[in-house]
């Protein structure tokens, strides 16, 4: 008697985590929502070993720790994420959309030339698929002054 009540409590340990509710973000079927250039924290209910993401021109995650993810929006765009566990079970499976940040942003026309300013409070280039190229390769040249000024 007392090896069956083991053998059902080990079978318990191994088949309660593929019972786990998938989380919460993956539930209703409506797409994760990032921004480009930005990122968010996903929590999920069980220990993610592996993630794959269908597009990682579009999006980046990383297993911060076996139950927090960090999605990256890098470019525009819909793609899939897949987290599986140690045994490769599927945790999630779900679409991720990453679209752009509209808050603040004024956009400015010159003939077919487009350009992005970020205004809040001030007015600054931003980097935006899209823009005139000169436009862009000068915010970048900019921003890579920035950023070597500070190592």
């Amino acid at each position: 008697m007392r090896r069956f009540l083991v053998a059902i409590a080990a079978a318990g340990l191994v088949i309660a985590p593929l019972l786990m509710a998938p989380p919460a973000w993956a539930v209703d079927g409506a797409p994760i929502n990032v921004n480009v250039n930005m990122a968010r924290i996903l929590r999920i209910n069980a220990a993610a070993a592996t993630v794959i993401v269908g597009n990682p021109g579009i999006a980046d995650v990383t297993i911060q720790d076996p139950q927090t993810l960090i999605l990256t929006g890098k470019s525009y765009g819909q793609t899939n994420l897949i987290v599986l566990d140690a045994a490769g079970n599927p945790i999630a499976d779900t679409l991720i959309e990453v679209i752009q940040m509209q808050a603040g942003l004024t956009t400015v026309y010159q003939g077919q030339s487009r350009t992005t300013l970020s205004c809040a409070p001030i007015c600054q280039d931003t980097i935006t698929m899209g823009d005139d190229p000169n436009f862009s390769g000068r915010a970048m040249a900019s921003s890579q002054i920035v950023s070597n000024m500070g190592n």
